[in-house]
């Protein structure tokens, strides 16, 4: 991009103290893997790609369907049925083209999520998936970058600064909730999502911009029914003792003892091969030697992750998740 373009594209922004040329230039070299082209995927990549940040990695399964686009402005009717995050590098590009943008219309996984996370700086999770933000975590804490992570149901939601130097997601959220809900099944309201991620970004532009106060280690919760914000810091947080790994299927042992949680008219097919149907009532019976590792699976990973606590609570402790929504 010349020069004159530079400043004409950017000059608002880099008006700013905490930008300049120095700042633009930084989010011109920067990488951003954004996990989720939907709710809050789509303010998220509006704004990073608004604010030229050079390199975008977006990674999404999913198609785009007509109860979307009350929330996801990157999409239009004439959409429905293509691949979201194809779609939105489109929609990207066609609004910033001297940005690179990547679509990867795939799963993340445990199996892929190490090299998507190396190839960039800070990671944001869009993603509706307990698992996926788990996995997206747990590579982050280990490598060293940062996360920016969010979710929202109905009118409320949250945005924070994980991992790069921060505590993880584990170390604020160790437990996942009882019952699973999103967007399908207890609703939202686009604004709310909107909000949020653009939250997201900010939280994006402001740890690459090295701004002070750094958003990693806090959250910012937001109630827009009753028009309120709050903030904590979880700097001090400590990381769980012992956290469940989820697997993807490269990473299951020949050795493992694997249940599929799942009925059969749920999954008429194993998650893996060598794995045994089983409902979470029957694992107190289950029949593994000591020390091998027992992996229990499911559709989103809550049942799995009740069945560990049960035999957890009975002095197993090889335990790992697996997450057919994450393989």
């Amino acid at each position: 991009m010349d020069q004159d373009m530079f400043m004409t594209r950017y000059q608002r922004q880099m008006q700013l103290p905490e930008v300049g040329r120095d700042g633009q230039a930084k989010l011109a070299r920067a990488h951003v893997l954004v996990v989720g082209a939907g709710g809050l995927g789509s303010p998220v990549l509006h704004y990073l790609a608004g604010a030229g940040v050079g390199s975008l990695t977006i990674v999404d399964p999913d198609c785009v369907e007509e109860s979307n686009l009350h929330r996801q402005p990157l999409f239009e009717t004439k959409d429905i049925g293509a691949f979201k995050a194809k779609r939105a590098r489109d929609q990207l590009l066609a609004r910033n083209p001297y940005i690179v943008v990547q679509s990867i219309a795939e799963a993340l996984t445990p199996d892929n999520a190490e090299s998507l996370v190396a190839d960039s700086d800070i990671v944001v999770d869009a993603a509706d998936s307990f698992a996926v933000s788990y996995i997206l975590s747990d590579q982050c804490l280990a490598q060293k970058k940062p996360m920016i992570s969010a979710s929202v149901l109905g009118q409320a939601g949250y945005a924070g600064g994980f991992c790069g130097g921060a505590p993880s997601l584990r170390a604020v959220f160790p437990d996942l909730p009882t019952q699973a809900a999103n967007c399908a099944t207890a609703g939202v309201l686009g604004p709310v999502v909107g909000m949020i991620g653009a939250m997201q970004a900010q939280m994006v532009l402001a740890v690459l911009l090295g701004q002070s106060p750094s958003p990693l280690g806090q959250v910012v919760r937001m109630d827009a029914r009753n028009l309120s914000f709050s903030s904590f810091s979880f700097l001090g947080a400590a990381e769980p003792s012992a956290a469940w790994p989820f697997l993807g299927r490269e990473g299951v042992r020949c050795d493992d003892l694997v249940f599929d949680l799942r009925g059969e008219g749920e999954a008429p097919e194993m998650i893996v091969t060598q794995a045994q149907r089983r409902q979470i009532d029957g694992l107190a019976g289950a029949n593994f030697h000591d020390g091998q590792r027992l992996v229990l699976a499911c559709q989103t990973g809550l049942r799995a992750w009740r069945g560990a606590k049960q035999l957890q609570a009975q002095g197993h402790k090889n335990l790992a998740l697996m997450a057919a929504c994450a393989c």
